[in-house]
């Protein structure tokens, strides 16, 4: 059953603006198409178009609104001008989702190029940073306020996996950054909360040369739950933090790792 098909009976977000970054592939498409089916108009944000335009195409085919926009959010311009896009084209911007995010890993920290590095913390801190204060500008600005979720990953403060160094202090850093901006601007309307998944459905989670299958199989006996988290259960998350239902959650981290963690 796809998600549209919900979209007569939940609307959540009907007549509310998201922005969601990374929205070309994977969790980030999956969040989009969710806020999508739920009411919402959806700017969509990647560097490449081509799967921004698919995601739209997607949204659309379902009866949904949304708006491609490519932008490199670790420039503080391209993280202006989404949010410029997304109040001239629907009027506000209601909720963001900061999900764009980069892995450059795989390699012990001492053999990490330094590139590799600065790429992590450009797109997964920086990009925060920048996407976060153009972000909190305009909703602070709006009668409404508005809600804000950043992702991150079990990967940093929850736990941490050879080869991923880098990768985990960038996150480590998402969440702290989300959690002082937060107690920042709760006051001015503006809520702010994480997501951190574990194992997902993309290939992010494949180790290299591993097929679905082999990875199913090695999650079995390694994961309490026996299988990793679709696409569709990180944005449910998503949502529900983005959502009035979380009027009082406000700088939570919350974990969606199949009990990787617990």
């Amino acid at each position: 059953m796809s998600s549209h098909s919900h979209s007569r009976f939940s609307s959540r977000f009907s007549g509310r603006t998201a922005l969601v970054t990374g929205a070309g592939s994977g969790i980030g498409r999956a969040i989009a198409l969710a806020f999508a089916a739920e009411g919402a108009n959806v700017v969509v944000a990647g560097r490449r178009r081509e799967p921004l335009d698919e995601t739209v195409t997607l949204i659309e085919t379902g009866g949904g609104k949304a708006l491609a926009m490519s932008a490199d959010v670790s420039q503080a311009a391209d993280a202006d001008a989404l949010v410029r896009a997304a109040v001239d084209r629907y009027g506000s911007l209601d909720v963001a989702v900061n999900n764009a995010g980069v892995f450059r890993g795989g390699r012990p920290l001492a053999d990490l190029t330094e590139e590799d590095w600065r790429t992590q913390l450009d797109i997964n801190v920086t990009g925060v940073f920048l996407a976060l204060r153009a972000e909190i500008a305009q909703m602070r600005a709006q009668p409404s306020g508005g809600a804000i979720v950043n992702v991150a990953s079990t990967f940093g403060v929850h736990t941490s996996s050879p080869g991923a160094a880098a990768y985990a202090a960038s996150k480590a850093a998402v969440a702290a950054l989300s959690r002082g901006a937060a107690v920042d601007h709760i006051r001015e309307g503006v809520r702010i909360n994480v997501v951190s998944p574990g194992a997902t459905d993309t290939p992010m989670s494949l180790r290299p040369g591993e097929t679905e299958a082999d990875r199913a199989e090695r999650v079995r006996a390694a994961l309490p739950l026996g299988r990793i988290s679709t696409t569709a259960e990180i944005a449910a998350a998503v949502l529900y933090l983005a959502s009035d239902d979380a009027a009082s959650v406000v700088g939570t981290d919350l974990v969606v790792d199949s009990g990787a963690t617990a």
